[in-house]
């Protein structure tokens, strides 16, 4: 999970552009639409080669890492980034420098420390992607002028930052099952109206006093999609959402399952549509409907089960007993029984699975229960037998409550995580000492 701009590199991967990337010249031959390569661009944006451009507490951000960070989010855009963005380009590449090494140092303060173990596989993974090595890959990266020593303290923040946010406040968040149920209920009364395919940007708004400011960059984000930047491009290099590393796709989200004003948005856009910043818990989301499609028909539903079953060596009492225990065993959450039924009893998770799939002499038992219902204790073929339905799906292609709860759970950490960013920002003495560099907001 991650609670702030992604890295461009995690971007390039998660897009399937690196291997784009790593072609012969790649980083030589892309052009902007005055037909400048990236390493022009940078050189016409005014960031000096080296310098200080910015003191977080004690570590520095130096102009040399800002142009890096520049040369990727332009080689990822394919030089397609308009010239009158690039105020806006620098001052989100020196924003995310300033991040990573706000979480570095906090991870460290709470003696959080990334092994280079842990690096090194991120690092073999995204190589695989490429179907390079690491030693190919760092390789390209020199050929583009760019260090992988960067790469890596992106790396290690991106590990190291979840890590913290879930480790100290994973148990402030609290998802109750009437938070799942209003969910579910919403999507099951609008189950009859259309689905959208959908991709969001999300630009938090850090002072309310500036909201204006934000909300103004947000149109120039707009203009240049109108100018021909792909959506996925700028949510890659700008969307604060989780979604960013994957170009902001949502996926398909069916009707009332967004917050209130952003399904409002999406009914009413056409396909292809882009929205205006719609002001939403803190930020401005802009959404894009790429695609909308007829609701999904009611059919066969399907269960989830968590299934146990006693020797008849037990007895009657002995195993109708152990049976009772399995509504509280947590089959449902795929962890293992936590409490020992004893010797002869064995259980299973059984995931969407149909009433055709189950044995026959099973499915009168079965098919009338309802989540949280468990089914009388069944004696055959030597063995005592019972289910407890963990969820029901009744055909109208609805996520199960497991995938909800986990979607409302990580954005409510995500949310949690940018708010501890924020405020070690504002508590952190973060100073920025090139005076041609535009101060990000915050």
């Amino acid at each position: 999970m991650r609670f702030s701009v992604i890295s461009t590199m995690a971007c390039l991967i998660a897009a399937g552009l690196v291997p784009a990337l790593f072609s012969p010249a790649a980083a030589q031959v892309q052009t902007n639409s005055e037909g400048l390569t990236s390493d022009e661009v940078i050189e016409r944006s005014g960031v000096p080669p080296s310098a200080v451009a910015a003191v977080v507490n004690d570590a520095v951000v130096t102009t040399y890492d800002v142009r890096q960070r520049m040369k990727l989010m332009l080689i990822s855009a394919g030089g397609r980034i308009p010239a009158e963005a690039m105020p806006q380009l620098q001052a989100q590449a020196l924003r995310d420098l300033i991040e990573e090494r706000l979480k570095i140092q906090e991870t460290r303060e709470w003696d959080l420390e990334i092994s280079e173990e842990e690096i090194q596989d991120d690092l073999t993974m995204m190589a695989a992607q490429s179907n390079l090595t690491v030693d190919q890959m760092e390789e390209e990266f020199n050929k583009a002028g760019i260090s992988l020593t960067t790469l890596k303290e992106q790396i290690r923040s991106q590990i190291a930052w979840p890590q913290l946010v879930q480790g100290r406040y994973r148990d402030r968040v609290r998802v109750s099952d009437d938070e799942v149920e209003t969910t579910l209920e919403r999507m099951r009364e609008d189950v009859s109206k259309e689905q959208f395919l959908v991709s969001e940007i999300c630009i938090p708004v850090d002072n309310p006093s500036q909201a204006q400011q934000y909300y103004q960059g947000a149109l120039q984000l707009i203009e240049q999609m109108r100018r021909g930047v792909p959506f996925a491009v700028v949510a890659q290099q700008f969307s604060a959402c989780t979604t960013a590393a994957v170009g902001g796709d949502l996926g398909w989200v069916r009707a009332g399952e967004l917050d209130q004003e952003l399904d409002a948005a999406i009914r009413e856009l056409p396909p292809g549509s882009v929205t205006n910043p719609i002001p939403s818990d803190g930020a401005f989301i802009i959404l894009a409907v790429r695609d909308k499609r007829a609701a999904a028909v009611a059919g066969e539903p399907t269960f989830t089960l968590a299934y146990a079953s006693a020797d008849e060596s037990l007895g009657n009492a002995s195993a109708h007993a152990a049976l009772d225990n399995i509504e509280t065993a947590e089959v449902c959450m795929g962890r293992g029984l936590r409490i020992d039924m004893g010797e002869g009893v064995g259980f299973s998770l059984l995931e969407n699975v149909t009433l055709d799939q189950i044995n026959e002499r099973f499915r009168p038992f079965i098919e009338d229960l309802q989540r949280g219902e468990q089914s009388p204790v069944i004696e055959a073929e030597g063995a005592y037998h019972s289910v407890y339905v963990c969820d029901k799906d009744e055909g109208l292609g609805l996520p199960s409550r497991g995938a909800i709860e986990n979607r409302i759970y990580s954005r409510q950490l995500e949310r949690i995580g940018q708010q501890y960013l924020r405020d070690l920002e504002r508590e952190s003495m973060v100073d920025i000492r090139a005076e041609n560099l535009p101060q990000p907001n915050g």
